[in-house]
């Protein structure tokens, strides 16, 4: 099964963003120890890159996923830390945008 990218971009309520942050980072070391996880990390805007640059805003950190196969994702769904930190935040958000992509080699 091929590989899979996920790219989720995350919206807090404003002013919430490293709230949200530092409940996220508790998960990463747990999420690195899936099964089939190869990458998973928030990243915020770089400053100063210049005009060709689309900045996402203070409220708003992309989570940038790298995954063995499909299946090892749909079991990442499926993982208890994830539902207890969705339980966590899930007041704190104001949308999420996940999308999964395939390399279009």
């Amino acid at each position: 099964m091929a590989m899979v990218h996920v790219i989720a971009i995350i919206t807090t309520k404003d002013g919430l963003r490293e709230k949200v942050l530092e409940e996220f980072r508790k998960i990463i070391p747990l999420v690195l120890a899936e099964d089939g996880c190869l990458e998973y990390g928030p990243t915020i805007d770089t400053d100063r890159v210049g005009d060709v640059q689309t900045e996402l805003g203070d409220n708003t950190f992309v989570v940038v996923e790298k995954w063995e196969s499909a299946a090892a994702l749909q079991a990442h769904f499926k993982a208890p830390h994830m539902a207890e930190y969705a339980s966590r935040v899930g007041d704190m958000l104001a949308d999420r945008a996940i999308h999964v992509l395939s390399p279009a080699s």
